[in-house]
């Protein structure tokens, strides 16, 4: 079973995640900001990382940045689903090694497409 890290702020939307993940069969371990995101993938490895870009204490690009330097999480994909949609933002995102960019609100069914394809 694949593992993800699914990071956001807002509860409800970690709930919404998780949800739609675990029914798709990923076992998937939540986090409330970068910092606690960063903490937990300190302790394990995951398949997958999806996370909000704005957040408190460390967001989502700082994340990435962060991760990647990682050496658990060099090649791990790295999803952003937040609600920019800015090309700047994008652009950062991919500066910073995010693997790609969802926009919120997010397609339950997209989402599951999106994550099969990066998760080997």
């Amino acid at each position: 079973m694949h593992s993800i890290l699914a990071v956001d702020d807002s509860i409800s939307m970690r709930q919404m995640v998780s949800f739609t993940l675990k029914n798709a069969g990923y076992e998937v371990v939540e986090a409330v900001d970068g910092e606690d995101a960063f903490d937990k993938a300190r302790q394990r490895p995951f398949d997958l990382v999806l996370t909000d870009q704005n957040m408190p204490r460390l967001d989502g690009i700082g994340l990435t940045k962060r991760l990647r330097e990682h050496p658990n999480f060099k090649t791990t994909p790295i999803l952003i689903l937040t609600t920019e949609s800015s090309d700047q933002m994008k652009q950062a995102g991919r500066a910073a090694g995010a693997t790609g960019w969802l926009v919120k609100p997010f397609d339950p069914a997209k989402l599951i497409e999106v994550i099969k394809k990066v998760v080997r």
